[in-house]
């Protein structure tokens, strides 16, 4: 009765406040400033301002009136199902399961204004959009005579007669952070040799630059240096011989890597600098990437770097580049309204970042001037003309032939300033390369320079050199526009260095790796913001002494593995075998310890009584949620062993999100039932656990809970061995054996009826979706949405592709299929299980080298609202192959689909029928979509993969390659350590309400919210850790619920980061706070998605975010923390435009 009286007031308060803001709407209408507007004396302007303002008034009770009968529907369900637990499912007399309506009341509530982002339309659209460039070039790949790939340069002598050419020599060493090596034996056989001669040769002559970018070999050699040599390291910086470019740990791939990771090695690496040598970058340089995402100057930009130099793009492109002088341009996001994530980018023209390929056109000649090369080394010239060291005796003539190059080069770009690089990979490792290099070209810049008739002033050079001449030449300051450059929009991928051999192999290679590293991710940034909560909570309570802060150094040692893994042969799956191993156990090793991380922090944050806390790493309190025997092995589940005392579970939800999940734990007794910590029953499903097509695991259960995790919290679960007949609802299961003789051992607990013939085809359904799959294949037909008639057809097959049979063969890096995909062929038909119950159901298919499980929850909210289908392949018996997975659907994309760049951002794709299928594959790290008016179909990634569109209606992914031969990039290996990998997707499907051809036209798309939230849940999983102690003296543990107010939906916490204080070695008091504001798409249908979810116009109040901790201190900074970004002040209250990435220095206590 008391919970009747509370609901009704409640309503009639809501109701209240309903009627009251719709009189605030009529009241803003009434006083539109439309009607100040000019034109105002004539009848039609005031007829046109009378109708625009009822068409306003209209809208805005349309709006009211979701938002009265969303509130209808929350009242009535709060009154149906007042004790706020998920209530039990039951069993209907026609069989399937039913869930009770949702316990808590659900709304979208989406301000229209949240809306406006997506449609875009504000700004000048660029000189240069990608997609467009692409559509233009014919990519006929004709003969350039001396540069191959480009075309005959020529000039007038008297160019520079009134504006002299200006040359800076910027000397650079590539050091991979492992490739054939790994990276201790690179450090210890070449980086260091080349750092020590670098202190020592500068020092000789003060007109010598130097330039470096990988901070993770950096600072290990800084490790092991006198306090002298880092004196001379710090004054070399300071007085600008030697520059720190980038600043990231590694020079991040970037097709494959992930945007948490890649600013996490960007402030690993930015901090470092600051903390040692007190420097802050000012210039990117990325020689290697394979293609480039605009995600990274993006990144870049917000960090305040002014400028950025890209190498590796398509041949075609740089040629059409070089012959429109568009090779420099301002680099903008396609989303970006004004002008504000503008950055000045350097494309170099030539084929590689060697000196062959980056004095001038000529690499005949420009190889000369190596020397390294000069007679009697190592290496020589290819194209048989040495070096010869300069005298006073050819110096002009030498000087003369080079200028020559210096000319050609410079006429494919703007200014008169030029940039030639002088390196190659592990460059600079003997002081007698220093001297050839150094000596030589000195005396040619002292010939060039001492001759005022050749109009040319030559020097060594930092990169930040060149553009601050290139700023200065054109009057501005480092970071504006310079007037007359192009502003570009899009990226560089897919990159082909010659031919048709483009690099898309990599996008998939190593599939293991490429997983291994997003569940260290994960767990990273799940640790960092348990570990900062739990640290501000211990301090708080003056704890902090009983509190292992120790365990900051194995969050900064994992932040530095998964950095080490972005490099551009690492996450790429482009390194020798045993350096993939190298970094498999620093994965593992990581991952590892950031379980015992999380695992202390839950401990800490879920006890009643923190003074009961004791930290013991020999016996911790809380178990982990599964283990890997090695850095190349699948991992196992916990099994909870059950006993006549309770069990306890903690379960940690890594989202900023609430989040009702279906939480599967292993036990070793059917006899099991599940509470929550208050003592009450929670919904929950018994299945077998299996280890084969045809084999149960015997006596291993999963029980599965449905259960409501609190955002970024801890939630407490008690497991009961039950004796008595209240026992967890089973699923029942069919396996279809499909005509083969096949052993089948029955599990005892779970219901299974055995069918020796394959199925005819059957479907499966919760309230919002009826998934059918075809009984002979047990694969995915068709997929239909609830309140739709017709369904639509969703075929999902594998395919096989093999590489060519002549010279040029698929390897790591490269795919060079031998035509089109073939279908996968298995040995014999698939065995099929069909597994029925309460909270899911789900399809396994047994292949030879694949097992499918495809997945319907039956629960309200996220998890049932799309389909979780994992992949289990193992080609390791292939020979030059590849499997993919095909989705061939009834959706009329045409020639479009959307692939994401670094699960930061969307781009759209266009399959080019003039490009070999090979060009037409694009990494996909977090999201693919295809589209048409009425539906949009996103298949969502747990791991990054090689995707494409070959048809209309199509979206494929490949799984893994098996390839027995190099591909002649330097690795040479092939691909044959292929371990058995676990891939897991969710397919998505969506009605568009209201889509129009103007908006899809656009180079621009975003994700739906319900997408964005898809994919966290994806990519971030509940952990449950179970309570060590199997014995009844256990502590008082209550559930953890840090967050006092529900965030925005469309924010993401992306990181809450502690930072170290003066020994590295332990955290600061101050935090790092990294927050993403999300664009998305309103056009696609959210109603009845049955979770919480508002938007506030991108303002959050950060001072009572944090339950029971107070927000000490906010200064907002650079992305990176390098500088502060107008004054710290005493409001918390922040705002933040879609799709913007922000900073803050936070003290929480």
């Amino acid at each position: 009765m008391k919970l009747k009286k509370q609901v009704t007031v409640c309503g009639a308060a809501i109701f209240c406040v309903a009627v009251f803001s719709l009189y605030l709407m009529l009241d803003r209408v009434q006083h539109d400033p439309t009607r100040h507007q000019s034109g105002g004396n004539f009848p039609r302007s005031q007829i046109s301002v009378l109708q625009n303002r009822i068409e306003q008034l209209e809208q805005l009770l349309e709006e009211n009136h979701e938002i009265i009968s969303h509130i209808k529907d929350s009242v009535l369900e709060l009154t149906a199902h007042a004790e706020g637990q998920p209530a039990l499912p039951h069993h209907p007399p026609n069989g399937s399961f039913v869930l009770p309506p949702e316990s808590r009341p659900s709304f979208l509530s989406v301000s229209p204004q949240d809306c406006q982002f997506a449609l875009g339309g504000k700004g000048q659209s660029p000189d240069l959009q990608m997609l467009a460039v692409y559509s233009l070039l014919p990519f006929d790949n004709q003969d350039g005579g001396v540069w191959k790939q480009g075309f005959d340069i020529t000039y007038e002598p008297n160019e520079w007669d009134t504006e002299p050419l200006q040359v800076f020599v910027v000397p650079h060493s590539h050091n991979d952070p492992g490739w054939i090596k790994t990276f201790d034996k690179y450090y210890y056989d070449q980086t260091q040799h080349i750092l020590n001669s670098m202190v020592l040769k500068m020092q000789e002559d003060p007109r010598r630059r130097f330039i470096w970018s990988e901070i993770s070999f950096f600072s290990k050699w800084w490790d092991n240096i006198s306090a002298q040599k880092r004196a001379a390291v710090r004054r070399l910086v300071g007085n600008g011989q030697l520059e720190m470019v980038t600043g990231g740990w590694v020079m991040p791939d970037e097709a494959n890597s992930h945007y948490f990771a890649m600013i996490d090695q960007l402030i690993e690496g930015h901090q470092w600098l600051e903390k040692n040598i007190g420097v802050t970058p000012r210039s990117g340089w990325a020689v290697d990437p394979f293609g480039y995402s605009s995600t990274m100057p993006y990144l870049l930009k917000r960090s305040n770097l002014t400028a950025m130099l890209i190498q590796r793009v398509h041949y075609a492109i740089k040629k059409h580049f070089a012959a429109t002088q568009n090779l420099e341009f301002m680099w903008r996001q396609t989303w970006d309204p004004d002008t504000s994530t503008d950055i000045f980018c350097h494309m170099m023209p030539f084929y590689s970042y060697d000196v062959p390929h980056t004095c001038g056109p000529d690499p005949k000649i420009c190889c000369q001037f190596d020397f390294k090369r000069l007679p009697g080394g190592r290496i020589n010239c290819p194209w048989k003309v040495p070096p010869r060291a300069i005298t006073d005796a050819n110096v002009a003539e030498r000087a003369q032939l080079l200028l020559d190059q210096y000319r050609k080069k410079s006429k494919l770009y703007r200014s008169k300033v030029l940039l030639v690089p002088l390196g190659d990979d592990f460059r600079y490792d003997k002081p007698q390369e220093w001297d050839a290099q150094f000596l030589n070209y000195q005396r040619i810049f002292d010939f060039l320079n001492s001759r005022p008739d050749l109009h040319v002033q030559a020097q060594f050079g930092t990169l930040s050199d060149y553009f601050d001449a290139l700023y200065k030449k054109v009057g501005i300051v480092p970071g504006m526009r310079p007037p007359g450059f192009p502003v570009l929009t899009g990226d560089f991928f897919s990159y082909a260095d010659r031919e048709d051999h483009y690099w898309t192999g990599y996008y998939t290679s190593r599939p293991f790796y490429k997983s291994l590293d997003r569940v260290l991710e994960a767990h990273l940034r799940g640790a960092e913001i348990l570990y900062s909560l739990a640290l501000a909570h211990a301090r708080r309570a003056s704890a902090d002494g009983r509190y292992p802060l120790s365990d900051y150094a194995l969050l900064s040692n994992a932040r530095r593995n998964l950095g080490l893994f972005q490099h551009h042969d690492a996450i790429t799956g482009t390194a020798k075998e045993a350096v993939a191993v190298d970094y498999g156990v620093r994965l593992l090793h990581s991952l590892t310890n950031l379980k015992r991380v999380i695992g202390n922090a839950a401990h800490y944050l879920v006890l009643g009584d923190k003074d009961t806390y004791r930290h013991d790493p020999a016996a911790p309190f809380l178990g982990m949620d599964e283990t890997r025997s090695s850095q190349d092995s699948l991992p196992e589940r916990t099994v909870v062993k059950l006993d006549t005392s309770p069990r306890f579970l903690v379960v940690f939800n890594p989202l900023e999100q609430e989040r009702l999940s279906v939480v599967p734990v292993l036990v070793d007794s059917p006899h099991v039932h599940v509470l929550s910590e208050e003592g009450q029953p929670l919904p929950s499903q018994l299945s077998a656990t299996w280890s084969s097509a045809t084999d149960v695991v015997p006596d291993v259960y999963q029980v599965s809970v449905l259960a409501r995790l609190p955002a970024l919290g801890l939630r407490v679960l008690q497991l009961h061995k039950s004796l008595d007949g209240h026992a967890t609802p089973r699923s029942s299961t069919r396996l279809y054996l499909h005509g083969r003789n096949l052993p089948v051992h029955k599990p005892e607990a779970v219901p299974l009826h055995i069918f020796p013939a394959a199925p005819d085809d059957f479907c499966l359904e919760n309230q919002h979706l009826q998934a059918c799959f075809l009984g002979r294949t047990g694969l995915l037909q068709s997929l239909r949405q609830a309140g739709e008639e017709q369904g639509h057809r969703v075929n999902s097959e594998f395919l096989v592709y093999g590489t060519r049979t002549s010279k040029d063969k698929s390897g790591a890096y490269l795919f060079l299929p031998d035509g089109e995909a073939k279908p996968y062929v298995p040995k014999d038909p698939p065995v099929v299980r069909v597994m029925e119950g309460p909270l899911f159901s789900e399809v396994a298919s047994y292949y030879q080298h694949v097992q499918t499980v495809v997945r319907l929850y039956n629960v309200p909210g996220v998890e049932g609202l799309s389909l979780d289908v994992s992949c289990l392949v193992d080609i390791r018996d292939h020979i030059n192959k590849e499997l993919a997975l095909r989705f061939s659907t009834d959706i009329e994309s045409d020639d479009t689909f959307f692939t994401d760049l670094n699960g930061f951002q969307i781009q759209p794709r266009r399959y080019q029928q003039k490009l070999p299928l090979q060009a037409n594959f694009y990494p996909m790290p977090a999201m693919a979509y295809i589209q048409d008016m009425q539906s949009r179909l996103t298949l969502l990634t747990a791991q990054a993969l090689g995707v494409s569109s070959l048809h209309s209606g199509q979206l494929e992914v490949i799984l893994d390659r098996r390839l027995m031969q190099d591909d002649n990039r330097g690795l040479g290996q092939g691909l044959k350590d292929n371990k058995r990998t676990c891939n897991r997707f969710r397919l998505l499907l969506e009605r568009r309400s209201t889509a129009n051809k103007v908006q899809d036209e656009r180079p621009i798309s975003f994700p739906s919210l319900l997408s964005h939230i898809t994919s966290v849940h994806l990519n971030a999983e509940a952990l449950v850790m179970p309570v060590a102690l199997e014995k009844s003296a256990l502590p008082v543990l209550r559930s953890f619920v840090p967050l006092a107010t529900t965030l925005p939906c469309d924010f993401h916490i992306l990181n809450l980061r502690m930072l170290q204080a003066e020994d590295d070695s332990l955290p600061s008091a101050e935090a790092a706070l990294i927050l993403h504001r999300k664009g998305f798409d309103c056009s696609l249908e959210a109603k009845n998605l049955g979770f919480n979810c508002t938007t506030s116009q991108g303002k959050l109040a950060l001072g009572g975010l944090f339950q029971g901790l107070e927000l000490g201190s906010l200064q907002p900074t650079s992305l990176t923390l390098m500088y502060p970004l107008g004054t710290a002040s005493n409001s918390t209250n922040i705002h933040l435009d879609p799709m913007e990435i922000a900073t803050f220095r936070v003290r929480l206590g």
